[in-house]
């Protein structure tokens, strides 16, 4: 048995979540549905033309590989997060928030000055979730701040994709994936954004290499990876990236191939109010899951589960109580 269910790795942000409507996106000329890097001028910006709406949830550590690693932690695993925050009261926030979930992290005392990242999370009324970031410090994580012990008492290393803006970050990404394969540990990674893989193509090739042991995409996601309009297209292609993977297709529910063959579990009925966490939730159930010892399949139909009961209320996570009631079957 290994230390850690899972080392995960992403940016560190703190997350402010508000509601709008479509027009004031189009008002400030921010494109829905994705998420877009942003300096602090214009975060800041965004946050004062926003005032005046509704703060849907409480601040809280984010970023997507933590929110992972949070839901896995979550529901009884062991989780080890690899980050970087700055030496101001974000950064306290973020380590102490991690701690509070039950999650070990590469943070210290000795914290660098700067700004730790922020992420303002913007829903619409069709719960459709559009992400303005500040990476801040975060940008600068690096190769040296990969802990190769860590990984090597860890079952999955978890790569986000959204690492793969920043140079330094994707280089840790790879050294990662790199670690990890010369410890005997499983790759898994996120493609994390439509955008993201429209715009950053090359360097995802990059972090993956020759492939990983598994891949979390939703459909748009899969799609433009394999530059195809046909979903059965992307299945083939995706078997040459990943040796397992699992594409999410929103209320259709997710198919699953598991190495050898393809299944499809069904989406769990819910009258979704926010999907952001949506793909986070999926990936930390379906982690934990196979890391119990369950199938791809039943790792698949947890974390539909876990996915639909987050997208069901406003937050990327749930409460204590709420993962109780999520128990691995």
């Amino acid at each position: 048995m290994k230390k850690y269910h899972i080392f995960g790795l992403g940016n560190a942000l703190v997350d402010t979540e508000i509601q709008v409507s479509d027009q004031d996106l189009a008002r400030l000329e921010i494109e829905k549905g994705l998420m877009t890097l942003v300096d602090e001028d214009r975060q800041q910006f965004l946050v004062e033309s926003l005032q005046d709406h509704l703060t849907l949830s409480s601040r809280a550590c984010g970023g997507s590989g933590a929110n992972t690693v949070i839901s896995l932690t979550q529901f009884g695993g062991k989780g080890y997060m690899a980050c970087k925050v700055a030496d101001d009261q974000n950064g306290q926030f973020y380590l102490q928030d991690l701690i509070d979930n039950g999650v070990d992290h590469s943070g210290s005392d000795q914290l660098d000055a700067g700004i730790t990242g922020k992420c303002l999370v913007m829903v619409t009324p069709d719960a459709e979730r559009t992400m303005n970031s500040f990476l801040g410090i975060g940008e600068t994580l690096a190769p040296d701040d990969i802990d190769a012990v860590a990984i090597a008492e860890s079952e999955y290393v978890y790569i986000e994709g959204y690492l793969v803006t920043s140079d330094t970050g994707r280089a840790a990404a790879i050294k990662a994936r790199e670690t990890a394969q010369a410890a005997g540990t499983k790759v898994a990674m996120s493609l994390s954004d439509p955008g993201i893989v429209e715009y950053f193509k090359v360097g995802l090739e990059e972090i993956i290499g020759d492939g990983i042991d598994l891949l979390f995409c939703n459909k748009q996601e899969a799609l433009c990876w394999c530059d195809t309009e046909s979903l059965e297209t992307a299945i083939e292609q995706l078997q040459k990236t990943a040796a397992q993977f699992a594409i999410t297709l929103g209320a259709e529910g997710v198919v699953v191939y598991d190495g050898c063959s393809l299944q499809r579990a069904a989406a769990q009925p819910i009258t979704a109010v926010d999907t952001n966490g949506a793909g986070d939730m999926f990936a930390g159930a379906y982690l934990y899951a196979i890391t119990q010892g369950r199938s791809c399949m039943e790792a698949a139909t947890f974390a539909n589960r876990a996915a639909s009961a987050v997208v069901g209320k406003y937050g990327p996570r749930l409460h204590s109580a709420e993962y109780n009631g999520l128990k691995l079957l």
